[in-house]
């Protein structure tokens, strides 16, 4: 242990005291290895999150025991889970509302069969093959079913600097599938953790304990774009909106509403027995649409630097003043989160996540020779049951195919989008080792064995599916980009939730130059017109 890290009270406070040289060189060590092995990791599979959950393997109990201590594994776990809310509320704050309701049908099968294919499968190796019982064969299907979304946007983010592929169709798809096996998934999670009570003298009702949590999450994907577009957002445009500083101070407001809104819809989906996740993503979706004017849209340059310079630049070329004299910039919630919070989540809380995925592996049970063969054989059922979901896109091509296309066209041109949609659904993350650890903790059903296979396969997986995602957008991304499933324009009418229009986001191209960039800004203050598809990114 590194140190005694149970700093004595006294009664109605706790003591201040200096930490150990000890402790200090382990933090030091710790952060400085998180953010190396993200570098390391990403350089060698473009994929940076696999390094820092091995460094959270080697910092955490699994390997390293107590080098950092229990209690500050828990709390880095608690500040990466924040972490993961807020990556999910970026990535909807980006998020094309047109393309989603275009595709949510395709979405809705998509997800359907990611959920249905894993427990299926899983029935057939582990109940039929292993004889496993058929509660704890639900269970670790029920884990294998769901698909890690912080790892979805994160790795769609990062994967190419040219092309923001939640601009995509076959993006769309995939972050809005990824959603609905997330809820499902912690629905059935919730079901999971009450399924040692049933049968007892206070046992709960199942009806109720499964049809809370779905009831919860259809209402509020139901009334929150008909409230917003016929409620909300009007009153917000004509009462609220006018009277808004129209300067930078814009952003102090649009974080005190993003707070309000997101914990509002935490709470809601908390409370209601759903996941937390998906009211992120409400959130971010609700924002999206919420305001009228947003002419600067989201500010995504390369660094920092750049941003600060295109920033100062569109000032000094905006012909709009306000009473004081400046500039009448109105960031958007995109601007706010990017220069607000970009930088915490990116080098604090998401590291924090994807360590704490490693400080929740069992890495030394693994290696038992049966626990090994087994593993390793669900392991790739566990990757052929995601990356069938990528057929939904060759078979839509087909069922709106031009004259003269033929079936073969169909496939062999949408082998790669198939194959980015597929793999981008094959990572369990957290959400599965959740889903499984809940199983083992609070049930009797679930066998240590069972859960170190399905450990096995949420592993392996977590790190397959990133990968190969990152070399197929490495080596595809601008053929993807340019195909039928890729980059979409923008319509010039219409207002979010009607037709999809994200409201919220004004896209400027992401390969501009830092001055085009800035002038794109600044003229944005006068049109909404769009000529180019590109780019709404979604940030690590």
């Amino acid at each position: 242990m590194a140190g005694d890290t149970s700093p004595p009270t006294t009664e109605g406070f706790l003591q201040y005291h200096e930490p150990n040289i000890i402790q200090i060189l382990v933090l030091v060590s710790f952060f400085f290895w998180l953010s190396f092995g993200e570098w390391l990791s990403n350089r060698v599979f473009r994929a940076g999150l696999i390094g820092q959950i091995i460094v959270g393997l080697i910092y955490g109990l699994p390997i390293g025991g107590e080098i950092i201590p229990i209690a500050w594994q828990e709390a880095f776990i608690a500040l990466g889970y924040i972490g993961l809310v807020l990556i999910i509320f970026e990535g909807a704050l980006a998020v094309r509302l047109d393309l989603l309701k275009a595709n949510f049908g395709l979405s809705a099968i998509a997800a359907t069969i990611g959920v249905v294919a894993p427990i299926g499968l899983t029935y057939a190796l582990l109940y039929v093959g292993f004889g496993y019982g058929a509660i704890e064969t639900f269970i670790v299907g029920a884990a294998l079913s769901v698909t890690s979304l912080g790892t979805t946007f994160v790795v769609l983010g990062k994967s190419s600097k040219e092309i923001s592929f939640a601009d995509t169709r076959v993006g769309t798809v995939l972050v809005s599938a990824a959603v609905f096996d997330d809820v499902s998934g912690l629905v059935m999670a919730s079901v999971i953790g009450q399924l040692g009570a049933l049968g007892g003298e206070d046992s709960p009702n199942l009806g109720w304990l499964i049809g809370r949590p779905t009831l919860v999450s259809g209402l509020l994907a139901i009334l929150t774009p008909i409230l917003n577009k016929w409620v909300i957002a009007p009153l917000y445009r004509k009462f609220v909106e006018p009277h808004l500083p129209k300067t930078r101070k814009r952003h102090v407001v649009n974080v005190i509403v993003m707070i309000f809104v997101l914990c509002a819809f935490v709470s809601i989906t908390g409370f209601g027995g759903t996941s937390v996740l998906y009211g992120s993503f409400m959130a971010g979706a609700f924002l999206t649409y919420l305001p009228s004017k947003h002419p600067t849209g989201p500010f995504h340059p390369p660094s920092r630097e750049e941003a600060e310079e295109a920033e100062a630049r569109s000032i000094a070329e905006a012909t709009e003043y306000d009473d004081a004299g400046e500039p009448a910039i109105c960031p958007t919630f995109m601007h706010t989160f990017e220069k607000y919070f970009l930088d915490v989540v990116k080098y604090l809380l998401q590291p924090l996540f994807f360590a704490s995925i490693g400080f929740a592996i069992p890495f030394l049970d693994l290696w038992a020779a049966e626990a090994f063969w087994k593993g390793f054989v669900y392991t790739l059922l566990m990757l052929i049951s995601k990356v069938v979901v990528g057929l939904v896109i060759p078979f839509a091509t087909i069922l709106r195919r031009p004259p003269g296309m033929s079936i073969r066209e169909c496939f062999t041109s949408t082998f790669w989008p198939a194959m980015l949609l597929g793999s981008a659904m094959v990572a369990r993350g957290e959400i599965g080792l959740l889903v499984v650890q809940i199983g083992l903790n609070n049930t009797p059903y679930l066998s240590k064995e069972a859960f170190i296979t399905a450990v096995w396969a949420i592993v392996l997986n977590t790190i397959f599916g990133p990968v190969t995602v990152g070399l197929i957008i490495k080596y595809k991304a601008r053929a993807i980009a340019d195909g039928v499933w890729g980059l979409e324009k923008t319509d010039q009418g219409g207002d979010g939730w009607d037709d999809g229009i994200s409201r919220a986001n004004t896209i400027i191209p992401d390969t501009m130059s830092v001055k085009e960039r800035s002038k794109s800004v600044a003229v944005s203050q006068h049109s909404r017109m769009v000529s180019d598809p590109v780019t709404i990114a979604i940030s690590p």
